[in-house]
């Protein structure tokens, strides 16, 4: 593994349930790295004095919105910008309240890594179980877990193994593949940024040290080669039209002369050329915005998907796929929705809501009928027209999509597809489809 250099890129998010200390782990971050500058420390001191605060909390660097600071909690997705020496950070402080977790799911969608937060007194809550389950069903590579508040614990390994093996069993159950146990306190920032004395017994990295050296996730253009189309351009004659086929190349590369199919129609063809930024090039790979020209007289209106002729999706009006839903109204069988899938928008029908997985006991419910904000489930939708989707773990831009409300325009539910499944004997333990390890493809 080679060591990312200085202009390498982290995306990262924090997730927590309630008072766990992420806001003031963001605040930790940014103070010790140096990322704040004088008049935002003079703000956040202040800020704190007028709340009767002795110290500034760090937690305010993160917290701007004014219900937040009076509720002294995270509401929004604060995106933070920093950087060392040796790498530049994104970071997501997303909201820890069951009520927000729609926010979280936002928050982590694009993130490399998720840092999922424990409270030492408290250990591994249904919360952080929800957590987990949700970067499991987006496929974040990385897990660290960030037992927080060591100090009230007076910085005992026994605490903080038994919340680590806890929270390492539950995370293999729900699939996830990679998870690193860092002990910490983001109040006095032990194994924050720099290590901590007053925890000897640990010799793992400190969170910094850790994100500096951690892969992202793997290049774009190595994926499968897809290409929803989002603006068609008309130019030339009457008698001599042409078109030019504008979007952002969700995975993959096109090269000048290469076959493409053209879904949901199955048209076959290939690419007379390319232009980036107005001017031609032989390739191009994601995540450009480029300008595709095909050979002949196609129609391809927007919402088509252009991919490469040796490895094309499948299209269908059948969809099954694993579901979180972020609305108050509950998801029922018989709703009538519209679902975005890339640039293109269908009408749907959810015919059945299969199961619905419990948090608590890791079980897949079955029988419910419906789904309420924050479950996650499995459900089976009849589209209006064909769409081309991938396997989530295949393609995630492809293999995404929401439902939305047809009447307000309220996002329903993210969705994630995924291929038909052989189910191993481990099924009965309630793994939810797609969720990793635990379930494999069929042929």
């Amino acid at each position: 593994m080679t060591t990312p250099d200085a202009t390498s890129l982290l995306s990262f998010a924090t997730a927590g349930s309630v008072d766990d200390g992420k806001s003031t782990l963001v605040g930790r971050l940014l103070c010790d790295t140096r990322s704040v500058h004088t008049d935002q420390l003079a703000d956040i001191e202040r800020a704190s004095r007028d709340r009767d605060g002795t110290e500034p909390d760090l937690a305010l660097f993160s917290d701007g919105l004014r219900a937040e600071r009076e509720q002294g909690i995270t509401i929004d997705v604060a995106y933070r910008y920093f950087s060392t020496p040796r790498r530049r950070f994104v970071l997501a402080d997303t909201p820890g309240h069951v009520q927000y977790t729609r926010n979280m799911v936002t928050g982590i969608s694009h993130a490399d890594l998720v840092v999922i937060l424990a409270d030492a007194r408290n250990g591994v809550v249904e919360q952080t179980l929800r957590h987990v389950a949700i970067s499991a069903l987006l496929r974040v590579p990385q897990l660290v877990l960030a037992v927080n508040k060591m100090d009230l614990v007076d910085w005992d390994e026994q605490t903080f193994a038994g919340i680590a093996r806890n929270f390492t069993e539950h995370a293999a159950i729900l699939g996830a593949r990679e998870v690193t146990a860092i002990p910490i306190s983001a109040l006095t920032g032990d194994n924050v940024v720099s290590p901590s004395s007053r925890m000897t017994w640990y010799r793992g990295p400190s969170l910094l040290s850790h994100l500096q050296t951690t892969p992202a996730r793997p290049d774009l253009s190595k994926g499968p080669t897809r290409f929803p189309v989002q603006y068609v351009l008309r130019s030339g004659t009457t008698t001599c039209p042409q078109r030019g086929y504008a979007g952002r190349i969700a995975s993959g590369r096109f090269r000048v002369g290469e076959a493409v199919t053209v879904l949901p129609s199955g048209q076959c063809t290939t690419i007379d050329a390319i232009d980036v930024l107005g001017r031609p090039v032989d390739i191009a790979r994601a995540p450009q915005s480029v300008t595709l020209r095909l050979a002949g007289q196609l129609d391809v209106p927007r919402g088509d998907l252009i991919a490469s002729g040796h490895d094309v999706p499948r299209t269908t009006r059948e969809v099954r796929a694993t579901v979180c839903h972020l609305h108050d109204h509950p998801l029922r069988s018989g709703d009538r929705l519209l679902l975005k899938h890339g640039s293109r928008t269908v009408r749907a029908l959810v015919t059945e809501i299969i199961d619905r997985l419990d948090i608590a006991t890791l079980e897949q419910r079955t029988g419910s009928g419906e789904l309420r904000a924050n479950d996650i489930g499995t459900v089976h939708l009849r589209t209006s027209e064909p769409l081309a989707l991938d396997a989530y773990a295949h393609s995630p831009h492809t293999g995404s999509f929401v439902l939305i409300e047809p009447v307000r325009g309220d996002t329903y539910s993210a969705g994630l597809c995924w291929r038909q499944l052989k189910i191993s004997a481990q099924r009965s333990r309630g793994i939810l489809p797609g969720l990793g390890n635990r379930l494999t493809a069929s042929p």
